[in-house]
């Protein structure tokens, strides 16, 4: 049998934001990151929606970083 040609890894394409970021999950199942968690949950809040608060009236000022002292209300639908 003719052996295959070792695959060469590439690395995955990622936002500029994420540049150099590797994550790897060791024998135990704990996740091991070379970038601070603050940072990545910084770029997170940033560039996703999170679906369940979606739905609140106020989610629009949440994002922009106007969170109010008013009790939350949730959109009827």
């Amino acid at each position: 049998m003719a052996k295959s040609a070792p695959k060469k890894k590439r690395k995955p394409k990622v936002h500029k934001d994420l540049q150099g970021f590797e994550v790897s999950i060791n024998q135990f199942g704990e996740l091991h990151a070379n970038m601070d968690i603050e940072k990545i949950n910084e770029f997170l809040n940033k560039n996703v929606d999170d679906k369940k608060l979606a739905e609140r009236d106020d989610y629009d000022d949440m994002k922009k970083g106007e969170a109010s002292s008013k009790p939350r209300k949730k959109k009827k639908k």
